[in-house]
C-alpha cells in the first residue's frame, strides 16, 4: 500500500477481538486482539472493517473498531 493518489495521508488502525460484555469494550483476551491493519484512509479502513464485521456476525461478543490514528499522532489537526 503506498497511500492515497492524491490528498493527506491520515492513517487508521482496523483491530477488534471477543468482548467480555455486549455492552462494553473490555476485551477478553488481550493476547487474541485480531490486527487487522493500517490503512492510508478511511474509506479503505472502513471496508476491511466491514469485512471482518460482517464475518463475525454470528458472535455477539466479537466487534471491531476503527482508530483514527491520524488525530492520535497531530491531535491540533481535527481532518476528517
Amino acid at each position: 500500500m503506498s497511500g492515497q493518489e492524491t490528498g493527506k495521508q491520515l492513517l487508521h488502525l482496523v483491530f477488534g477481538g471477543e468482548l467480555t460484555s455486549v455492552s462494553g469494550v473490555e476485551f477478553k483476551d488481550l493476547d487474541a486482539l485480531d490486527i487487522v491493519g493500517i490503512y492510508p484512509n478511511y474509506a479503505t479502513a472502513y471496508a476491511a472493517w466491514k469485512a471482518k464485521a460482517q464475518g463475525s456476525v454470528d458472535n455477539a461478543h466479537m466487534r471491531y473498531f476503527i482508530v483514527h490514528m491520524h488525530r492520535l499522532l497531530d491531535p491540533e489537526t481535527d481532518a476528517a
